[in-house]
């Protein structure tokens, strides 16, 4: 007897949900500004969708003393903490997730979050019926643009990277599905541009988790 193959919808969160990404920018410039590091703002934003284990190397270099490393992870999750009960999905992301499960896709998040932050960003979507499962930063070796965090998504939704779509804001996003072999569909709600993302991997792009929610009959996820 032939069984259809599950589909999956992976889904980003800061940035591609949640209307997070400005404040991860603001956060993690200020810490590295206690740490007496001057990060231009701009290199910052176009670092968020990173890991922090990436993230630092990329902005810092990895050839940096890394004996403060533990430090500015630590103050940028303190300030960012300031947030999280003020934290607002973006535009139609809860109906998003809701359309794609009655759909009959297993919607699972992949977010480079963990624990508390990771929390805080499901409270804010209030969309847990829809969610199958969630993937962290916690469940994974190495966060994006690695791909290990997608594959752990497509784990956790039983199927296969053929049969998954994942959704992301950020060129980490589209470089990490890309390398996972799963389709990927961007939106501009992060604040790359998109070329950017087109070029890093993404198939289809949306301004929004709204736009692509009213176009869902003619994108990946129909």
């Amino acid at each position: 007897m032939t069984t259809t193959p599950r589909r999956a919808a992976l889904f980003d969160v800061d940035g591609t949900l949640v209307d997070s990404v400005y404040l991860h920018a603001v956060t993690w410039w200020e810490a590295f500004r206690q740490a007496g590091h001057r990060v231009p703002m701009a290199s910052v934003h176009r670092s968020v969708g990173m890991g922090a284990d990436h993230l630092l190397d990329h902005l810092l270099g990895a050839d940096r003393d890394r004996d403060r490393d533990a430090s500015i992870s630590a103050a940028h999750t303190t300030l960012y903490a300031e947030y999280w009960t003020r934290l607002a999905p973006l535009d139609g992301a809860a109906e998003l997730l809701r359309a794609c499960a009655g759909r009959g896709w297993t919607v699972v998040l992949a977010s480079s979050a963990s624990g508390p932050e990771l929390d805080a960003m499901r409270k804010a979507l209030d969309a847990e019926d829809a969610l199958h499962a969630v993937a962290g930063a916690d469940d994974v070796k190495a966060s994006k643009p690695a791909p290990d965090l997608v594959e752990r998504a497509l784990a956790e939704a039983g199927t296969e990277a053929a049969h998954a779509v994942f959704i992301g804001d950020t060129v980490w996003d589209m470089k990490a599905g890309a390398r996972a072999g799963v389709p990927c569909v961007g939106v501009l709600s992060g604040g790359f541009s998109r070329h950017e993302l087109l070029d890093a991997g993404a198939r289809e792009i949306y301004d929004g988790p709204d736009q692509l929610h009213a176009r869902l009959d003619s994108s990946l996820l129909r």
